[in-house]
């Protein structure tokens, strides 16, 4: 509820993907919810929270081109997915002037990724692009040391969009997502390593089982050697 998603379409602008006419997605955090606050206040949320959303999605389009390099390289890995680029807007004449738009994904609309401990996406299992998108969680986690994880991965076949950010408590470089830590923490523990990490190299997140050490075997007796006197009363029986 704190976001409204409009379509529409493109009139003008000098964005590089759009053209005139292309139909794109307008998404608009909603003011109201910031209770009585004054107009001025409520435009520097509204600009705060538009750049933000902006800021998460590139950086992790920036990752996931850094994993399409690596995936490429990878025998029979195939194709990547891609998070579609998202641009700010500034509506001038309009009272919630700052809204973010981005290329409109036609098709079946699909959530592939963990997204905290409560939520797993059974459909990605069987899923090319889910488990592709699983493997690139983590390749991204291994790559920051466990410190950044992509997160809530979802989108039409291998577009995706509107994904999260996890960090590390004091951020990752200096740069805070927008989900909790905790989720770093319930990805380590519930991944599940496919073919496609595998294939990039990756080793299990999974704390390798202890062996087990059974009860200890007694100690046998060195057998004490036989003095003359015993031998020769064996030779004689």
């Amino acid at each position: 509820m704190h976001r409204k998603a409009f379509r529409t379409t493109l009139r003008e602008g000098n964005l590089p993907s759009f053209n005139p006419g292309h139909p794109c997605v307008l998404k608009v955090h909603n003011a109201i919810s910031y209770g009585t606050k004054n107009n001025e206040e409520l435009v520097q949320k509204n600009y705060s929270l538009a750049v933000e959303e902006c800021h998460v999605q590139n950086t992790a389009r920036e990752y996931i081109k850094a994993y399409n390099s690596v995936a490429k390289s990878a025998e029979s890995f195939g194709e990547v997915p891609e998070i579609i680029p998202i641009y700010l807007v500034h509506r001038t004449s309009n009272d919630i002037p700052y809204a973010t738009l981005e290329k409109e994904l036609l098709g079946d609309f699909v959530k592939y990724s963990v997204k905290d401990g409560k939520e797993i996406n059974l459909m990605r299992r069987d899923s090319e692009a889910g488990q592709k998108c699983c493997a690139f969680q983590h390749w991204v986690y291994t790559q920051t040391d466990g410190n950044l994880l992509v997160t809530d991965m979802q989108g039409v076949g291998m577009k995706l969009t509107d994904v999260g950010i996890a960090t590390c408590k004091k951020g990752y470089k200096g740069f805070r997502g927008n989900c909790a830590t905790s989720f770093i923490d319930q990805f380590k523990a519930l991944h599940q390593c496919n073919r496609y990490c595998e294939l990039l190299g990756l080793t299990s997140l999974q704390p390798k089982p202890k062996r087990t050490v059974g009860p200890p075997k007694p100690k046998t007796q060195p057998a004490r050697p036989r003095s003359e006197r015993q031998i020769l009363i064996a030779q004689k029986l």
